[in-house]
């Protein structure tokens, strides 16, 4: 399954790159690959896929990604959240942008996602005013400085809907609209709630926004919403109609469970005033020089280097059960009935050689 979700990672990253250039992999999210699976899972049939050269951030690996329009919708909600996010940044002066040069270099880079991300919405057409809506009404509730907690994740709650439930209309599913929109918000409001538990302790240093302190929130009480938040998105996910649902079950049920107990695990509680005070400096974040090496990389192998495509074996076929792509013994794996904990049939006898 992790190459399933490989490929959709690395086809979103070089959707970005083949409409938008280079810098536009930049944008590649994590969550927005959500909408390629998704659209994948609405599919009967298996989604196109492609080998792609190596890269330095599998290993200098070729890889088997996802070419679909599943895949440009989610590089289009990817550029116009990152515009959204780099305004954001401007707007409150975070770190280097406070600098004028800085600030005015991103606002350039932002606008440019953004009018690249509204292109490929509108060949595909999404109309993507409730993202670019959502940003914009984020900001004024961060101005305003307070306000009840579903008022401040409500922005980014539609902006998810909007996009998830586009992908029904991409794979001719309009009965999955409604529980996708169902869906949309309640994953959006959990990763706002988890995105605020993570950065509390930072935001709360820094005198920065953070919803959970705007509402004044309690730990225990924003465990309460992403759990209620996880509940209800496990339920949506459930009535769907999906052809496919493998990985898209685990990501938006299971591992959206597991992300909740992590974040809460490593999430310190809050000081108290008898506390002391941490006299052990802090290591400086070297995120910012990993990330710049690693985009050098990527950009010098899989994006520079640009092999011609080559087609899947053509002996590939998809598991009757699980809905796993498999290139090998595809006779075995078409009759098989033991898939519940296997990648593609890897744990059926006949598939163990």
């Amino acid at each position: 399954m992790f190459k399933d979700w490989l490929g959709h990672l690395c086809g979103l990253c070089l959707a970005l790159r083949d409409e938008h250039g280079q810098a536009a992999r930049l944008a590649t999210n994590y969550d927005a690959l959500l909408v390629s699976v998704l659209a994948e899972a609405q599919t009967d049939a298996p989604t196109r896929r492609r080998t792609a050269g190596p890269c330095a951030l599998r290993g200098f690996r070729t890889a088997g990604v996802v070419e679909s329009e599943g895949a440009r919708l989610a590089a289009s909600v990817s550029l116009i959240l990152a515009g959204a996010k780099l305004r954001d940044h401007i707007a409150d002066g975070d770190g280097p942008y406070r600098r004028r040069l800085v600030a005015a270099t991103a606002g350039r880079l932002a606008g440019r996602w953004s009018g690249a991300g509204a292109s490929t919405a509108a060949a595909l057409s999404f109309d993507p005013a409730p993202l670019t809506g959502a940003a914009q009404a984020q900001v004024e509730l961060e101005r305003s400085g307070g306000g009840a907690l579903a008022t401040l994740t409500a922005p980014t709650e539609e902006a998810v809907a909007a996009a998830f439930a586009h992908t029904a209309v991409l794979t001719g599913r309009p009965g999955n609209r409604e529980p996708l929109e169902r869906a949309g918000r309640a994953f959006g409001r959990l990763a706002h709630l988890l995105d605020a538990v993570e950065d509390l302790a930072e935001d709360r240093e820094r005198g920065a926004y953070n919803p959970l302190l705007a509402s004044g929130t309690a730990l225990a009480d924003a465990r309460t919403h992403c759990e209620r938040a996880q509940g209800e998105l496990r339920e949506a996910v459930h009535g769907l109609e999906l052809p496919r649902p493998r990985l898209a079950t685990s990501l938006l049920v299971h591992e959206t469970s597991r992300a909740i107990s992590r974040t809460f695990a490593e999430t310190p509680p809050s000081p108290s005033p008898e506390s002391p005070p941490d006299d052990h400096p802090r290591k400086a974040n070297p995120g910012g020089l990993i990330s710049l090496a690693c985009a050098a990389f990527s950009c010098c192998t899989c994006g520079l280097y640009q092999p011609p495509w080559e087609e899947e074996d053509s002996r590939c076929t998809t598991c009757a059960n699980c809905g796993d792509v498999c290139c090998h013994l595809p006779e075995c794996c078409s009759n098989c009935d033991c898939c519940s904990d296997c990648d593609c049939c890897s744990g059926c006898d006949c598939c163990s050689a």
